[in-house]
Parts: structure tokens; C-alpha cells; sequence
């Protein structure tokens, strides 16, 4: 069921530049609840779902546009463009990956039927447009369990499983030179829900902490050109990613430094940043914030 909108609530799509903060809002709406942009890569619009539906926005702004995905399932807020933009890969709410050939309006199922309540979250394509990272998990009646970092080509196949533990992992991006995948991880936590960043290899292996903070840090999504992480930042003490908090801050990460700052803050959460959403020049993100009007 997809989310909606409070009373006097607004869904409001932002462009915002790194680092001078200078917004400018793109969208706005009172009925419809969209969330997650993606950049296309040729910088001209904006990709965003609502209602289950996948829509585009203008990078200057204006209407939503509605895109066509005949066979899509209704999908949720993870998604993600190919390196060459004529491909939309998208989770669906049967559970499953989809591919969205944007020229011919179709979509093709990408991942293969495992255990009964198996679940696949996209997140990530690899630099060379070949292989997808997503976050698998399986439903044990209405608990979820944890979120594992897995691999699958983009044609389809076995995927592959690259994290087998008792922390839960999500958010698992591609850095831009292939050879790492970002995720967002309790494996560090000694309190539930306290995740933090994490850097791994894209094959599976040991992982290097990236943050250390009392906030509660998902999302990591590195600039194209490499020199920065964008993720949000829950409160501390928060739970999962909720939706509707406030206090939530859009951090940058400089890659070289370690240095982190803070580029926004917003009323929001889930929905506000959960894929890639860098200009594909690295010079602005895009989010979506929720405010509520008395």
C-alpha cells in the first residue's frame, strides 16, 4: 500500500548545491506523497515513484510526468537508473527486481524465485551497468529478518550473497570506480538500530567503518566524481528509517578527509534520500522533504 500524504502535509522535491546549500524546489504537491529522486545521467530530469507508479520531473522543475512501465508491478522507493539511462531498475511490491527499458515502455522481471517470503530491495548498479546490489531479506510472518548485501547481473541468474551475519545491512551502493559497495550496517552497534556507514569490497569481504557518531546514519550515496558521500542522519535512538522525523540531516562525508558536515536538515526520513540522487556533474543532490502545516 503506498504511503500518503497527512492533513496539511507536503511532498516538496528539492534541488540543493554542494557544498553552498543554495535550494531551489522543483515540485510540490498536497495529494501526492513522492519520494526517492534519481538523477538521470544526462542530467535533465529527475526519476521519482508515487502511488506505485514511476514518474519524471524536469531537473528545472515542473509536473510529474508519468513513465511507462507496461508489466511493472506497483514498486516501492528503490530504484535506480543504468549508467546509459535507458534502463530504470526497480523494486517491486511482489518482492522482486525489474527492468525498465524506458524506450520500448516495458519491464522484465530480473530475479529468480527463492524462499517463500524472500525479499529484494534495490540500491546499486555497478559503474559498468552489468551486475545490481541489492538488500535480500526474508519475511518470517510479519517479522522481517536481517537485510543481507547481495549481487545479481543485470540479465538475470543466481544472485550472489556477499554478508552472512547477525547485523543488519542495507542501503548497498556502488562506489564509482566499481570496487567497492557502500551500505549502511549495525554490525558495530552495542544498541538496536544504531547503524553506521561502512565501505566493503564489491565481492564480499571485510569492511571499514566510516562513521562513528551517536546519530543513526543510512543511505550512503558517493558523488560521481568520487570525492564525497551523501547519506541521512536519524536522531539518535531512532528505529529503522521511519518516515515523519524530524531533525533528520542530509551529511556529507568528505572521502579523502573523513571530515563530515551537514548540508540541510529536513522533516522526513523514509522516502527523503533512499537511492543515488547526485547530479551526474556532483555539483547538487535532490531530496524530498515532508513538512506538515498546522
Amino acid at each position: 500500500m503506498p504511503r500518503l500524504l497527512a492533513p496539511g502535509q507536503h511532498a516538496r522535491l528539492w534541488r540543493i548545491a554542494v557544498p553552498s546549500g543554495e535550494r531551489t524546489l522543483l515540485a510540490e504537491s498536497t495529494a501526492t506523497l513522492f519520494e526517492a529522486p534519481n538523477w538521470t545521467p544526462d542530467g535533465l530530469w529527475l526519476v521519482v515513484n508515487a502511488d506505485g507508479l514511476l514518474f519524471r520531473v524536469a531537473a528545472d522543475g515542473g509536473a510529474l510526468e508519468p513513465i511507462e512501465a507496461a508489466g511493472l508491478p506497483p514498486v516501492n522507493n528503490d530504484h535506480v537508473l543504468s549508467p546509459d539511462g535507458a534502463t530504470i531498475y526497480a523494486s517491486a511490491d511482489d518482492g522482486h527486481l525489474y527492468a525498465v527499458d524506458l524506450a520500448a515502455g516495458r519491464a522484465r522481471r530480473i530475479t529468480e524465485n527463492r524462499e517463500s517470503g524472500f525479499l529484494h530491495f534495490l540500491h546499486g548498479v555497478s559503474p559498468d551497468g552489468q551486475t545490481l546490489a541489492f538488500i535480500g531479506l526474508a519475511i518470517n510472518g510479519t517479522t522481517p529478518g536481517v537485510g543481507s548485501v547481495f549481487t545479481v547481473p543485470i540479465t538475470g541468474g543466481p544472485a550472489t550473497r556477499l554478508t552472512d551475519d547477525d547485523a543488519h545491512n542495507d542501503g548497498a551502493e556502488f562506489t564509482p570506480d566499481g570496487e567497492s559497495i557502500l551500505v549502511n550496517s549495525e554490525r558495530a552497534s552495542t544498541r538496536p538500530g544504531h547503524a553506521q556507514l561502512f565501505r566493503m569490497p564489491a565481492t564480499g569481504g571485510a569492511a571499514e567503518q566510516l562513521t562513528t557518531d551517536d546519530r543513526v546514519n543510512w543511505f550512503p550515496h558517493p558523488s560521481p566524481d568520487g570525492r564525497l558521500i551523501a547519506y541521512v542522519s536519524f536522531p539518535p535512538g531512532t528505529l529503522g528509517h521511519p518516515a515523519d522525523v524530524d531533525d533528520v540531516r542530509i551529511r556529507l562525508l568528505e572521502v579523502s578527509s573523513g571530515a563530515i558536515s551537514d548540508l540541510v536538515t529536513v522533516f522526513g526520513g523514509q522516502g527523503t534520500m533512499n537511492v543515488a540522487s547526485w547530479a551526474p556533474d556532483s555539483r547538487s543532490l535532490a531530496y524530498v522533504d515532508y513538512p506538515v502545516t498546522p
